[in-house]
């Protein structure tokens, strides 16, 4: 009898059109607001310090377009070029660029294939220094399991590849969209916020729904009214793929107020996956935050929750503006923890060697990133597109969103000047 109950029970739970299952829905989850019109006159009225700010973005992305444009080709033609992309010879080099991510034992750092004797010494000069400052300690013998310590730089040099061959146009509006703008795209993820916080999703899933719909978008011309639809959907699937326990499909209609059916939602669903061609392994900024934090905390000799909560405020209010696809996940990471030491430390210097040395970025790389990092945090009160600004202002995050800094980061940049050309970021 019991088994016959359980077994009712997994099918009900199964069977998305049962109505007592859409009951349920209905009585756990709280009804919140649909997402309204997603036009520029949507939010003209009481956001036009946002949309200003917004064109004024749109002309910094064109004016460094070109020079951006060029240092990525370089960084993925240098990729495509090395032995890791090549078939011919496959096994040997292989063997080499294992041998030369795998490097020094102790730091865990990669070597350049080929390297010397004086190289060796220098990269052993970097571990004592390491040492000395007490960080590798702190990452390399980390206690918690999923923290792969002993392959992890592995696993983030894979990264750093992957992050270049699955990152979304960083001009798609321009080139492929008709009927959608930057500021409708910030009005659906400002909203997938609350969304992702009332169902309360982890941040990795709302993290890869942003990945897919930018994915999406820049390889599929998309209608305005099924913008919401692709959002919706596009968390689904993040659901799935990062969730322990996903939303139902029904509960994902019911936020939209049944705007969509369940089956519009699974069709739109074949669809995503299939431009996409189910690549869902992807790196995104949280990927590389959580190990950088780890980095910084490990050089703090303050508390480290603030921090923590700080560089996931910043984080998140770069998954809304769409300027910031111009920069790798990699770079906007760094740039997070860079601004986030600034506020939290000045007027000390935010950068060290640990980081330098953990995210492959010097203090001159980031500047332009970090610059507009802060220009997107203090600009985030005024705008009306704002529940990151509110989810943080709570005092379970600690109210970063309200932290002030009394001086401009440019001043953690003297003498400096952008060196774009250099790496891509």
């Amino acid at each position: 009898m019991m088994k016959e109950i359980k077994e009712n029970s997994e099918l009900a739970q199964l069977d998305g059109s049962n109505a007592s299952a859409t009951i349920t829905v209905g009585v756990r989850r709280k009804r919140r607001a649909v997402l309204k019109d997603v036009t520029n006159m949507s939010c003209e009225s009481n956001n036009s310090g946002y949309l200003h700010a917004s064109k004024v973005q749109v002309q910094q992305v064109s004016q460094t377009e070109s020079l951006e444009d060029s240092s990525i080709i370089g960084m993925v033609e240098s990729q495509r070029s090395s032995p890791a992309m090549k078939s011919d010879k496959k096994e040997t080099k292989q063997e080499n660029k294992f041998q030369s991510v795998i490097g020094c034992r102790n730091c865990a750092s990669p070597l350049p294939s080929g390297s010397n004797e004086h190289q060796m010494k220098d990269e052993a000069a970097v571990c004592e220094k390491l040492n000395h400052l007490g960080t590798l300690d702190a990452v390399s013998n980390s206690e918690d399991p999923q923290a792969c310590t002993l392959y992890a730089h592995n696993i983030y040099d894979t990264n750093r590849v992957i992050e270049l061959d699955q990152r979304p146009s960083t001009n798609y509006m321009e080139k492929l969209q008709k009927y959608i703008t930057p500021i409708m795209r910030g009005i659906l993820i400002d909203w997938l916020v609350e969304v992702s916080d009332e169902y309360k999703l982890i941040s990795d899933t709302l993290y890869l729904t942003v990945n897919l719909i930018d994915r999406f978008l820049s390889q599929s011309c998309i209608e305005r009214h099924k913008l919401q639809l692709l959002g919706v959907t596009c968390m689904l699937v993040a659901s799935k793929y990062e969730e322990v326990c996903a939303p139902f499909v029904e509960e994902f209609c019911f936020i939209t107020d049944n705007t969509y059916a369940r089956e519009e939602v699974l069709k739109m669903e074949g669809e995503v996956l299939n431009v996409l061609n189910f690549q869902l392994s992807v790196p995104t900024t949280k990927t590389f935050l959580r190990r950088f934090v780890q980095v910084a905390q490990a050089s703090c000799k303050e508390s480290c929750v603030e921090l923590e909560h700080l560089t996931n405020y910043l984080a998140e209010l770069t998954l809304g503006e769409y300027s910031f696809l111009r920069f790798l996940p990699s770079a906007v990471a760094a740039s997070v923890v860079f601004l986030a030491r600034w506020i939290l430390h000045q007027p000390n210097q935010p950068w060290n060697s640990a980081l330098e040395h953990y995210t492959n970025y010097n203090a001159s790389q980031l500047k332009t990133p970090v610059l507009a990092l802060e220009d997107l945090r203090l600009n985030s009160t005024s705008c009306g597109l704002n529940a990151v600004f509110q989810k943080y202002r709570q005092h379970k995050f600690g109210s970063v969103a309200t932290l002030a800094s009394t001086k401009s980061v440019l001043s953690a940049f003297p003498n400096q000047t952008d060196n774009l050309n250099s790496r891509d970021i």
